[in-house]
């Protein structure tokens, strides 16, 4: 079994809130290795949104990205561009699915 592990800074400018937690989570579960995000010491399931979501990952924080599997290099790869992308906002509307979109999009607060 190949375990990959990686640390990756948070570049988007409000860290990984709920829609580019939604994207991670929704990447992390189009492969078959267990992921794990860690974050000052507390682990967490990569494929759980609530669990990336109590990580509190903001801006310019380091989380390490761990994968075990076969596919577990191709896993770090795709989760560290969307960790590390300055624009996940954008990145979500373009690339989650429209069911994710709806329900991410339910449960934001509107700003005024």
């Amino acid at each position: 079994m190949t375990t990959i592990e990686k640390k990756v800074v948070v570049k988007n400018k409000m860290g990984l809130h709920a829609r580019p937690a939604a994207l991670f989570v929704q990447a992390a579960n189009k492969f078959d290795s267990d992921i794990t995000v860690i974050k000052d010491n507390q682990e967490v399931n990569g494929k759980s949104i609530m669990g990336v979501l109590m990580l509190a990952a903001e801006k310019d924080s380091i989380i390490i990205i761990n994968a075990t599997g076969k596919d577990a290099q191709e896993a770090v790869i795709e989760l560290e561009k969307i960790a590390a992308a300055d624009d996940l906002d954008n990145i979500f509307r373009k690339s989650a699915s429209p069911s994710l979109r709806a329900a991410v999009s339910k449960h934001t607060i509107k700003r005024r």
